[in-house]
């Protein structure tokens, strides 16, 4: 069902992968959009070790959100920082590629759950964390990925 990677000596375990999904904080969701277009909306994910799922936030309306109704596949795309050689200019990237099904996710202690998750990839500002799960809480729709299919590889830009 899902192509192999066409430059296989390129690709990275998926140890590799998981730890780029667990440590990098942001990627790009792409949806199949209005009018049949791709849509890529750049977020930020939380990887979870215990069910093996990416999770989002997002505003409760939206292009995203519309789109996911009428067609629950989708892709996210997650790059590291890269790294260079001594003595060389061109950067080492790794990425990866996710594949799956998305949904919303309605359950009010897993919305929490991932909303606490989300904010500490960022932050250990307890006070701000609080603040946040007060205000903003109510205004965010949360987001489950059942990853389906995953490549990763690492591309050197010379």
């Amino acid at each position: 069902m899902f192509r192999k990677m066409r430059r296989f000596k390129q690709q990275i375990s998926n140890e590799e992968c998981l730890d780029i999904l667990k440590n990098e904080p942001r990627g790009i969701l792409s949806v199949l959009g209005d009018d049949g277009y791709p849509y890529g909306v750049p977020l930020d994910h939380w990887y979870s070790e215990s069910d093996g799922k990416l999770y989002f936030h997002c505003a409760k309306e939206g292009h995203k959100l519309d789109a996911i109704s009428k067609h629950d596949k989708v892709s996210y795309c997650v790059m590291d920082k890269g790294y260079r050689k001594e003595g060389e200019w061109a950067l080492n990237i790794r990425s990866v590629i996710v594949f799956g099904r998305i949904l919303e996710v309605t359950e009010e202690e897993k919305k929490k759950e991932i909303c606490t998750s989300l904010c500490r990839k960022f932050t250990d500002d307890e006070a701000y964390l609080e603040k946040e799960m007060k205000n903003a809480f109510p205004r965010v729709c949360c987001l489950e990925l059942k990853i389906e299919h995953m490549t990763g590889k690492l591309v050197n830009e010379a």
